[in-house]
């Protein structure tokens, strides 16, 4: 008998490693774990994961990968399942349309969930940790790229520790906005960041149940299975209750006028409490009460901040993943969400790799970057959009947007909505996308063509 030609096989133990463990990095881990990888070394600055306090949108497309990766369940045992939404006038507080989201578990596999931003990070990781194959490297930053292929060398630096260079068959660069590998893959590509001054900055606020009990106005809003949105000219506030009712997550959007001399590192700084109470001082006063709520010294802002489409994502056995590609504004609510969406299209393509060459993980990278970057470039300027819509000032354009709002029936498919995160033509494009499947289906396709 002649003998088989065997095609060659992915083999699993090569050596992955992760730059940050955010959402991207977490669930990058956590997916090629899951797909039989058993070396993954995932380096992250901090010293543990200390997420900000603040809420998260679960929806439906995160929900589903969330689930195949075994750690949905913890997650939504803690989230409030969003049954409506209402968006208002900020100064009047009058409801300019009531859009209902019940249908969106029966058409999508799973309700729009809102949850603690801790409680999805520390799942992911709890996740990780069950997971042989995954070594965190906390206290470690990666501080330089040396060499992009055949294989990535890259310098670590523990905080207490000497500087050592580590070689691995694949890096992503899961490390955020600021990210270190970003710089380093467009200086070796001759290309440029174009960071977009997006003139906003955002308040991130949690109010306990405690807090706003003696109120009878807010303890309605923490009670019921509503996001709230309250808009006005270049500002809106979104709110909703988290961690089974017991917290009520607020997150502002406003012009941006405390980094516009000089950022912070972390683009973030210590607000005023003045300044912010200023800054919404036209709305009405149930929004007044609810910020005041808000103890003197906590106030937190931080600056939104995009940079215009990258020419690529990928560089040798490099690959960029979430907030290192494609920072978006938060009023799609779908920042981490298409973070997750990168990580499980990243774990599919490796595992369909034919073979460990550098050729053959840079084709798969591609594959990666072919099913991601439109879509997630897309979600980026369709945020930018909706923020635009949602802060006009008075004139034509604002009274045409609210004539569409007015429009609108409860069953939350009466036509187009301006506040497109509502819009069910929108929520198909989102939530309707397994990008698990596409990148599948079609893997063997675009490995061939590129």
């Amino acid at each position: 008998m002649g003998s088989v030609t065997q095609e060659p096989v992915m083999d699993k133990s090569l050596k992955i490693a992760i730059a940050g463990a955010g959402m991207g990095g977490l669930a990058s881990a956590l997916a090629l774990a899951k797909k039989g990888f058993t070396s993954i070394d995932v380096y992250e600055t901090a010293s543990n994961l200390g997420f900000v306090g603040a809420g998260i949108q679960l929806a439906p497309n995160m929900a589903r990968i969330l689930d195949r990766l075994g750690v949905w369940r913890d997650i939504e045992a803690e989230a409030v399942c969003c049954t409506e939404t209402s968006i208002r006038q900020g100064d009047e507080d009058k409801e300019l349309a009531h859009v209902d989201l019940r249908y969106i578990k029966e058409k999508y596999g799973y309700p729009h969930m809102v949850g603690h931003r801790s409680s999805l990070a520390g799942s992911l990781y709890e996740g990780c940790k069950r997971e042989s194959a995954i070594k965190f490297h906390f206290s470690t930053a990666i501080e330089s790229v040396s060499s992009f292929s055949p294989k990535p060398s890259f310098t670590i630096k523990p905080r207490n520790g000497e500087p050592s260079e580590i070689t691995a068959d694949v890096l992503l660069a899961a490390d955020g906005v600021k990210s270190v590998i970003r710089s380093a893959l467009l200086q070796e590509i001759h290309a440029d960041a174009q960071i977009v001054d997006t003139q906003q900055a955002a308040y991130r606020i949690m109010l306990t149940r405690d807090e706003m009990k003696k109120d009878p106005e807010l303890l309605a809003l923490i009670d019921k299975d509503i996001v709230t949105r309250w808009i006005g000219e270049k500002r809106h506030i979104i709110a909703y209750p988290v961690s089974n009712k017991q917290i009520y997550n607020i997150s502002t959007a406003q012009p941006d006028k405390n980094f516009a001399a000089a950022p912070s590192a972390t683009y973030t700084t210590k607000g005023s409490k003045k300044a912010m109470m200023e800054t919404f001082g036209d709305f009405c006063p149930m929004i007044q009460r609810m910020l005041d709520l808000v103890p003197e010294g906590e106030v937190c802002e931080w600056k939104l901040r995009v940079h215009a489409p990258l020419p690529t994502w990928i560089h040798g056995s490099i690959a960029l993943v979430g907030d290192a590609c494609h920072p978006t504004l938060p009023h799609l609510a779908q920042g981490a969400a298409q973070a997750i969406e990168d990580a499980a299209v990243l774990a599919e393509v490796l595992s369909l790799c034919p073979s460990t060459s550098p050729s053959d993980l840079h084709r798969s990278l591609r594959v990666y970057e072919e099913v991601r970057k439109e879509r997630a470039e897309a979600l980026v300027e369709m945020a930018a959009a909706n923020g635009r819509d949602l802060h006009l000032g008075a004139g034509k354009a604002k009274e045409e947007r609210d004539r569409k709002f007015a429009a609108l029936t409860k069953e939350g498919s009466g036509g187009a909505v301006p506040d497109k995160w509502a819009d069910a033509d929108v929520q198909r494009l989102i939530y309707g996308h397994d990008c698990m499947g596409v990148a599948r289906d079609g893997f063997a396709g675009m490995f061939a063509r590129l």
